[in-house]
């Protein structure tokens, strides 16, 4: 339809007869109010610095939702997994809790963060509702000699404050992509370009979604077998996605894929037999044409 019909012409005349008869200061209204704009609400920003090994990062962000982008500046792969910590617990607490063998104690709740992107300056973003309270960043990603990054130092606190602002709206997404036990189900399958992704947890226990490009030629089979010696080229280029979210937790994160082979991959613990959960099913390799 043009921007002048038929109806736009037979307006014209009406609209002549109300502007001669308009107040002399009507004008002057009508462009004070076509000067005043009502800005929407975004979230939140927040970047955080990964370093070998630590993490440089607010000391305090307030609630709602937040974009956090995660810098790799150093020469391993790292992530933020964000903690939410229950209870009146504190740091010393989760130090505490990180020296005992089998599962986190259940104040210490999954609340999502960034996967790793590639090392050497790489940037990967997740944009999520953080809720007030205190929190801990840790990256639980190994090294070389088998010990997680967190036991180097790669812990730290944040505080969560109460935020008195318009709540922003939630990125649109044009993928919906649901973690269960055990596997991803994308409501459309993934395709060259830029995609905003709606990532939600529907299973029982944590889940997180990691996301790599392989090397030509290699499996997402390959990657985990990689992590466990660290020996030679790694088979696959990090690409960020969520880390550990609780049942319920819904993040999002936008990327732009180039045609290749891709995985998804889940390595959390399982709540039942501890064993990670790719290795039972949930790794997913997937071509973009």
């Amino acid at each position: 339809m043009s921007l002048f019909d038929s109806r736009s012409l037979s307006m014209l005349p009406l609209v002549a007869v109300l502007a001669a008869c308009a107040p002399r200061d009507a004008s002057k209204n009508a462009n004070a109010a076509d000067t005043t704009k009502v800005v929407a609400a975004v979230p939140h920003q927040m970047t955080i610095v990964a370093a070998d090994y630590k993490f440089d990062a607010p000391d305090e962000v307030p609630a709602g939702l937040m974009t956090v982008h995660l810098v790799d500046n150093g020469s391993e792969m790292h992530q933020v997994a964000f903690v939410k910590l229950n209870d009146g617990k504190t740091m010393a607490d989760v130090a505490q809790a990180l020296k005992a063998q089998g599962p986190p104690p259940t104040w210490m709740v999954d609340h999502g963060g960034v996967n790793p992107p590639h090392p050497g300056g790489g940037m990967a973003s997740a944009t999520q509702t953080l809720e007030p309270g205190n929190y801990a960043l840790l990256c639980f990603i190994p090294s070389a000699d088998g010990v997680p990054h967190f036991a180097k130092g790669m812990v730290r606190p944040l505080t969560v404050t109460a935020s008195s602002g318009p709540d922003a709206a939630a990125p649109t997404a044009d993928i919906v992509m649901t973690l269960s036990d055990y596997k991803f189900t994308p409501s459309t399958p993934l395709t060259a370009g830029k995609h905003t992704i709606r990532i939600e947890n529907a299973g029982p226990q944590s889940h997180e979604l990691f996301l790599v490009r392989l090397a030509p030629g290699k499996k997402a089979s390959d990657l985990p077998a990689w992590i466990a010696k660290m020996e030679g080229p790694p088979p696959a280029i990090p690409l960020g996605g969520v880390p550990a979210m609780s049942p319920k937790m819904v993040s999002y994160i936008t990327v732009d894929l180039t045609p290749g082979d891709y995985a998804l991959m889940c390595f959390i613990p399982d709540a039942k037999d501890g064993k990670p959960h790719f290795t039972h099913g949930m790794i997913q390799q997937f071509h973009v044409a």
